[in-house]
């Protein structure tokens, strides 16, 4: 299983960027996904999830009514669309797989990570 993040970047606050989540090797439809950020020197935290239908959604409270996640089951892609960028939002951002279908917030859940695409907003 491989999943492959891209779309981050160096953007100033209150821009727009879109990261893309290719999965490989497993059926995005079959699993519920996620993703996460690292900020230098904090805890990797959850920044968004998806349940394996799509239907479900979970963002932590610091991203809800900017970012947005959403999956492309035919592409198996999944999106983390990200606006009004903040500088706190710089991180290295990475998409997850779940060993369950059900959208789950734990990160023992996620058995399968991408490298990592880094985002980085100035002020």
């Amino acid at each position: 299983v491989q999943l492959q993040a891209s779309g981050g970047g160096l953007v100033q606050a209150g821009d727009s960027l879109r990261l893309s989540c290719v999965v490989s090797g497993r059926i995005v439809s079959s699993f519920s996904m996620g993703w996460f950020r690292q900020a230098a020197g904090k805890e990797r935290e959850l920044v968004a999830a998806i349940s394996w239908s799509g239907s479900s959604t979970y963002l932590t409270d610091s991203v809800k009514g900017r970012f947005n996640t959403s999956k492309d089951n035919a592409k198996n892609t999944v999106y983390l669309k990200m606006n009004s960028l903040k500088p706190e939002d710089t991180a290295v951002y990475y998409c997850a797989s779940s060993y369950t279908r059900v959208l789950v917030t734990n990160i023992l859940a996620y058995n399968f990570w991408g490298q990592g695409t880094l985002v980085t907003v100035s002020s």
